[in-house]
């Protein structure tokens, strides 16, 4: 069991590994060559004002920074898919609460191997850590050497330790849209800020007071804050609704094997 987890790790290490440089990359030359299409400047000239109501040269006069917050964005959307499909697995194929109760009612009955079909049936982060619980549960019965406190707590150690195989998977690279939460909104700030003193600077240097370009300029400028905004909003989102499902597997996880333990105390009265 511990290899399989293993692997996955260094699979889902490797995958981020990949996304992050691939979207900064893609990021990058949907600015360049999209938002930077000459055809959405005046003259046809990317260093002039965006056509009036074109936004991607709107988009483009953002700054350095736009491509930055495209990638963030690619990357939060690139792992909440991923994340959504490997947590959707872990649940297993019925409902989480569903199973847990069939384990409840089955463990209640003394039917291990039951329940043992029912894992393999269920599949996922929960059967697989009541499928090992259960396991040990039949080679305590069939230890003579133990006492009964030992055997529970020998129980409860293979579930603890199943459970800390199975749940770092589960969290693996939440961390990064966490972080992206976070600093998304400060990267499109950083954004507006350069923008507002370029159109400032450009404004002082002009001379008479331009009400258009300020406006021109201060527009473009949040551009980036609206895109920092946008990222950060989406992240914070995915992050507390993969937050939110893990719980639920946790607490699976603990219910199913809380009624294992609490079944073998029971039926071994010495």
């Amino acid at each position: 069991m511990s290899s399989q987890p293993k692997s996955g790790g260094n699979s889902k290490a490797i995958f981020a590994a990949i996304v992050i440089p691939a979207a900064l990359i893609i990021a990058f030359l949907v600015f360049k060559f999209i938002l930077g299409n000459p055809a959405n400047f005046m003259e046809n000239n990317p260093e002039n004002l965006p056509l009036p109501g074109n936004y991607l040269g709107t988009i483009y006069k953002g700054g350095f920074i736009v491509p930055i917050l495209m990638a963030l964005l690619i990357i939060v959307i690139t792992f909440s898919i991923e994340r959504f499909i490997t947590i959707s697995a872990s649940k297993g194929k019925g409902s989480v609460d569903s199973f847990v109760n069939k384990i409840r009612s089955l463990v209640a009955k003394g039917d291990m191997n039951g329940a043992s079909a029912e894992c393999d049936r269920q599949k996922g982060s929960i059967a697989n850590v009541v499928k090992e619980g259960l396991k040990m549960y039949k080679h305590m019965e069939d230890d003579k050497e133990l006492d009964k406190e030992r055997k529970i707590l020998a129980i409860q150690k293979e579930l603890e330790e199943a459970t800390t195989l199975e749940l770092p998977m589960l969290s693996k690279n939440l961390v990064i849209i966490s972080t992206i939460a976070s600093i998304a909104t400060l990267m499109g700030l950083l954004g507006t800020v350069i923008g507002m003193i370029r159109a400032f600077a450009a404004l002082a240097q002009a001379g008479a007071p331009d009400a258009v370009a300020l406006s021109t300029g201060i527009s473009e400028a949040l551009i980036n804050t609206a895109l920092g905004i946008g990222t950060s909003a989406l992240a914070i989102v995915m992050y507390n609704y993969f937050t939110n499902k893990i719980d639920v597997i946790t607490y699976g996880i603990d219910e199913a094997g809380y009624s294992i333990v609490q079944t073998f105390a029971a039926s071994h009265k010495v």
